[in-house]
């Protein structure tokens, strides 16, 4: 039931009360002593109700409030009311954040909502299983005093939180933690810590695999490829059939032995992750090294190629990798651009940054295969990759060089109007 009133509607009754008992007064000659009377038996009544009202507040266990007539009661029911509605809310505000915890709780990773302080608010009981993080005990704490990791501490000094933060668990120094962090509401951070030890150990066992191939294949084909040459060059002539198969052995036997080399590089640029073998190199001259070396692979496509080479461009890292990235960009241009085409390769500083890009007239790649240009053995056109030699392993050892030199690689292309391939290194790299 809603009940409206004014200030206007208890001031009329007051003093109509008054008027009342002033009239009654006047008949016994005591107007002044009944209106007297009638005011503090109002005063009382309503003091009376005041001392219940504080007394319920403050000393009550019931949620109903006194019972009254009048306008206390309608105070009392208003009050009532508002209790009602204020549990009915705080009984939906709980389920809801029941639901929340049971469906953080269902998270196979660890979850911890963190303040923009990065104190701890609350956390699953999977962060106490893989990161030690108790809730509610740890409730207040920075995460940086719970996760003692020098490249945690980087982590949240770098503010780059697009790429996660590998680390140890605390708990148990055989899972490897993948950590992330993100916005969670107008002023909170959540951090997800996902165990990777199963993935990591299989991208490794991947990884010794292919080079332990890559190097038990390289002697035989050695061997087979000294035979071949050894039969070619001896003084007997060969029947056309034997001559013809034999330079499709040796042809196999080269595109084999390419492939092979590229999976050691490869496999030496995904192992190879420290920075303790990097050293200044100086970018424009590898690069004026590799333009003059690739000359040879342009004598059959005769393409116009031009360079713009800024002098003395110095960056840290690893020369050997770096020139395999290089080369790789270069050769693919030239591979893949119609013979006669027009290739430019550029090396600048702009925006604070070291760019260097390879343009092409080609026939450009289509927007849906840009993205998996750089997956090892991904190929457009497989029988124009045959045709050119390509492996498919070019782009995916750019990718792991770049991670090892804060480097990012852009690809922009148009179907049948050429692409540009660009890889920008931080100006801070070459310090």
């Amino acid at each position: 039931m809603y009940f409206r009133t004014s200030a206007r509607t208890l001031f009329s009754r007051i003093i109509s009360l008054l008027i009342f008992s002033g009239i009654v007064g006047y008949f016994f000659g005591q107007t002044l002593l009944f209106i007297s009377v009638v005011s503090l038996c109002l005063l009382a009544w309503h003091y009376s109700h005041l001392y219940k009202l504080i007394k319920w507040l403050w000393q009550g266990k019931s949620i109903s409030p006194p019972q009254a007539s009048g306008i206390w009661g309608r105070i009392y029911d208003g009050l009532y009311r508002r209790i009602r509605k204020q549990r009915l809310k705080q009984k939906q505000l709980n389920e809801r954040i029941r639901k929340f915890r049971d469906g953080a709780e269902a998270l196979p990773d660890a979850a911890i909502v963190l303040s923009t302080e990065l104190s701890i608010l609350w956390g699953n009981k999977k962060a106490s299983q893989l990161l030690g993080v108790q809730w509610p005990n740890d409730v207040g704490q920075r995460i940086d005093n719970l996760i003692r990791y020098p490249e945690f501490a980087q982590y949240l000094d770098g503010g780059n939180y697009d790429i996660p933060c590998l680390i140890i668990s605390p708990i148990n120094h055989d899972l490897q933690l993948e950590l992330r962090m993100m916005a969670y509401g107008s002023d909170q951070i959540l951090l997800l810590a996902r165990d990777v030890s199963k993935i990591q150990r299989l991208d490794q066992m991947r990884r010794d695999f292919v080079a332990n191939v890559s190097h038990e294949l390289k002697t035989p084909l050695t061997v087979v490829r000294g035979y071949v040459e050894m039969v070619q060059m001896s003084e007997s002539a060969l029947a056309p059939q034997w001559q013809k198969a034999f330079t499709t052995i040796e042809t196999q036997v080269s595109r084999m032995d390419r492939l092979v080399d590229q999976l050691l590089i490869l496999s030496k640029a995904e192992n190879n992750v420290g920075a303790e073998n990097h050293q200044q190199v100086n970018l424009s001259d590898l690069l004026q090294t590799i333009v003059e070396d690739t000359q040879w692979l342009n004598q059959d496509k005769h393409h116009s190629i031009s360079h713009d080479i800024a002098p003395n461009i110095v960056i840290k890292g690893n020369e050997h990798e770096l020139k395999s990235a290089l080369l790789n960009i270069i050769s693919n241009a030239i591979a893949y651009t119609p013979s006669g085409g027009i290739i430019k390769i550029v090396l600048e500083y702009r925006d604070d940054k070291i760019r260097f890009s390879v343009k092409d007239n080609g026939p450009g790649i289509k927007s849906e295969y840009i993205n998996r240009l750089t997956e090892r053995f991904f190929r457009i056109d497989k029988s124009r990759s045959r045709d050119t030699g390509g492996s498919g392993l070019g782009l995916a050892i750019v990718k792991h060089v770049l991670n090892h030199h804060q480097g990012e690689l852009e690809i922009v292309s148009e179907w049948q109007k050429g692409s540009e391939f660009i890889i920008y290194f931080s100006a801070q790299a070459d310090k």
